[in-house]
C-alpha cells in the first residue's frame, strides 16, 4: 500500500497530459517543424508606417551672404580655440570633464542604451528552471500504517512570442531611436556648455576691464576735483564748481560696486559650469586679461549645414522617427499574436534518480491570443501614437525654423556690431584727444570748468561704451557659432557611472539611517 502512494506521488507531475501513440508523435513532430519552419516567414511581417526622413524646404544662401561667391563650410571643430585664450581652452575641457549636465546626459545615454537591450531581449526566446524538495507522509486509513518519504523535482520552461506582425520589432527600432536621441541630447547639451563657458568668460574679462576703466576714470576725476578747490582759494572758480566735480567723481565710483557685483557673478556661473563650488575659480580668474578678440569673419555655409549640424534639430528628427516607430507597435496590439511555449519536468524520490529512474513529463505547442472586443481601446491608442507622431514631426519643423533663425540673428547682429565697433573706437579716440586738450588749458585758465566736465562725462561714456562694443563682438561670435552648431566635438566616456556600487551581490542588510 505504501509503495502505492509513493508511486502515485511520483508521477503527479504527469497528471493531465495525455499519453500518446508512436504515429501520433510523428503527427506532432511534424506539425511542430512546419511552425518552427513557417515562423522567421511570418514574423518578416511588420504593421505601421515606415519612418522616412523629412525633406523639408530651406534657402539656399543666408539673406546677408553674397550670392555670387560660393559658399564655405562653416568651421566648428574647436571654434572656441580661435578666440586665442589659453585659460578659456583649460576651462572649457574642465567644463566637458566635470559638469553636471553633462553627467545626466551620459546617465541618459546608459539608459536608452539598457533599454535597446531590453527590447531586443524580446525577439528571442525565454527559458527558466526550477527545483523543489519536499518531505512528504501517506497514511492508509484501512490498515492503519503510514509511511514518511521525500520527493524531487526538476523541471525546464521555454516560451517565445512569435512577433507575427512587428510588436517587438517596433518597440526595439523606437528604442533604437531613443538611444540616439539620447547621445543627440549629450552633444546639445556639450553645445550649450561650450558656449555659456565662452560668453561668461568674455563677460568676466569685460567686467575686469570696465572696473579698471571706472578706477582710472574716477581716479582721473579726483585729481580734477583737487585742482578745482585749489582754483577755488585762488579765486578762480566757483563753489559751484568744486561740488560738480566732486559729484562725477562720486558718480563714477557709484559704477564700481555694480561692476563687481556683476564680476563676482560670472566667475560663480563658471565654477558651477565646470563642477566646482562658486567661489574656486575667484583666486585663478582674479588677474587681469584682455577680452578676447575672434579671428572674422567666419565662414556660415548654407542653411541645410544645420540640419546636419544642430544637435537639437537632429534630437528632435531622432525623436519625430521614435514617435513613428511607436504607432506600428500600437497598430501591432491590433492583431493576433502567436507564442510557444514548452515545459519538461522530472521527479523522483531520491536526487540521484532526477537522471535516470524518475518520471518525466514534457509540454509544448503554440498559444494564439486574437483580440475580439475592447471597446475601441485599442484603435485609439493607435490614433494617440499618430497625433503625438505628429506633435514630434511639428516639433522638428519648429527646431528647424529655430535654427535659421538663430544663425540669421547671429550674422546680422555680428556684422552690425562690427560697424558700431568701429565708431566707438573713432568716437573714444576723439574724445580722448578733446579730454587731453581740454584739461591743459583747464589748466591754464584758457577752458571753463563746465567744458572739462562735460568732455570727461562723454570720454568715459565712450570708453565704456567701446569695451561692452569689444565684449558683444566675442558674444556674437560665440552666439553664431552655437546657432551653426559647434559644440564639443571630443571623445567622451559616458560607460563610467557616477555611483560606483559595491557588495551588490548577496550580503545582510545593512540598517537604514
Amino acid at each position: 500500500m505504501a509503495r502505492a502512494w509513493r508511486q502515485a506521488a511520483a508521477s503527479r507531475t504527469t497528471q493531465g497530459i495525455a499519453s500518446v501513440s508512436p504515429t501520433g508523435r510523428v503527427k506532432w513532430r511534424r506539425t511542430v517543424s512546419a511552425i518552427l519552419l513557417l515562423t522567421p516567414l511570418i514574423s518578416g511581417c511588420v504593421v505601421g508606417p515606415d519612418y522616412q526622413k523629412p525633406l523639408l524646404a530651406l534657402p539656399s544662401a543666408w539673406s546677408g551672404s553674397k550670392k555670387a561667391a560660393p559658399a564655405r563650410p562653416p568651421e566648428l571643430a574647436l571654434w572656441w580655440q580661435r578666440l586665442n585664450d589659453p585659460l578659456l581652452n583649460g576651462l572649457v575641457e574642465e567644463a566637458v570633464a566635470g559638469n553636471l549636465d553633462v553627467a545626466s546626459s551620459k546617465a541618459k545615454i546608459r539608459e536608452a542604451r539598457a533599454s535597446y537591450r531590453q527590447n531586443v531581449g524580446t525577439l528571442f526566446p525565454s527559458a527558466s528552471g526550477s527545483g523543489s524538495a519536499t518531505r512528504n507522509k501517506s497514511a492508509s486509513s484501512s490498515s492503519g500504517s503510514s509511511e514518511s518519504y521525500s520527493q524531487f523535482q526538476a523541471g525546464f520552461d521555454a516560451s517565445w512570442e512569435i512577433d507575427l506582425f512587428g510588436a517587438n520589432r517596433r518597440a526595439v527600432e523606437a528604442a533604437r531611436y531613443g538611444m540616439d536621441a539620447a547621445e543627440e541630447e549629450l552633444r546639445a547639451t556639450l553645445l550649450t556648455l561650450v558656449g555659456d563657458v565662452a560668453s561668461n568668460y568674455v563677460e568676466l574679462r569685460g567686467y575686469q576691464a570696465r572696473l579698471a576703466l571706472a578706477r582710472r576714470t574716477a581716479a582721473s576725476q579726483n585729481e580734477t576735483a583737487a585742482l578745482t578747490r585749489t582754483k577755488l582759494e585762488a579765486g578762480a572758480v566757483s563753489a559751484v564748481d568744486v561740488a560738480n566735480a566732486s559729484g562725477q567723481a562720486a558718480s563714477t565710483e557709484a559704477t564700481i560696486p555694480e561692476l563687481e557685483a556683476a564680476y563676482a557673478t560670472t566667475i560663480h556661473r563658471l565654477s558651477v559650469l565646470t563642477g566646482r563650488p562658486p567661489a574656486a575659480l575667484t583666486e585663478r580668474l582674479d588677474k587681469y586679461a584682455s577680452i578676447p578678440r575672434p579671428k572674422l569673419p567666419i565662414p556660415t555655409g548654407v542653411p541645410a549645414d544645420v540640419l546636419l549640424a544642430r544637435p537639437d534639430v537632429r534630437l528632435a528628427e531622432r525623436q519625430y522617427a521614435q514617435a513613428t516607430a511607436n504607432i506600428g507597435q500600437a497598430e501591432a496590439a491590433r492583431y493576433p499574436s502567436v507564442s510557444l511555449t514548452g515545459s519538461i519536468a522530472t521527479s523522483g524520490l531520491k536526487i540521484g534518480d532526477l537522471g535516470k529512474s524518475s518520471s518525466v513529463s514534457w509540454s509544448f505547442g503554440p498559444t494564439l491570443t486574437v483580440p475580439i472586443f475592447n471597446a475601441g481601446q485599442l484603435a485609439a491608442a493607435v490614433d494617440m501614437a499618430r497625433a503625438q507622431r505628429d506633435q514630434y514631426f511639428i516639433a522638428y519643423r519648429a527646431s528647424v525654423l529655430t535654427a535659421l533663425e538663430d544663425v540669421e540673428n547671429a550674422i546680422v547682429a555680428l556684422a552690425q556690431e562690427r560697424i558700431r565697433n568701429g565708431k566707438l573706437a573713432s568716437s573714444a579716440e576723439r574724445y580722448r584727444e578733446a579730454a587731453t586738450l581740454t584739461r591743459s588749458l583747464y589748466k591754464a585758465g584758457s577752458a571753463s570748468f563746465l567744458d572739462l566736465l562735460t568732455v570727461e562725462r562723454s570720454l568715459y561714456s565712450a570708453e565704456d561704451s567701446f569695451i561692452q562694443s569689444k565684449v558683444s563682438i566675442a558674444a556674437d561670435y560665440i552666439a553664431l557659432n552655437k546657432a551653426l552648431g559647434g559644440g564639443w566635438d571630443g571623445t567622451i566616456d559616458i560607460s563610467k557611472p557616477e555611483v560606483v556600487d559595491s557588495r551588490t551581490g548577496p550580503h545582510l542588510a545593512a540598517s537604514a539611517d
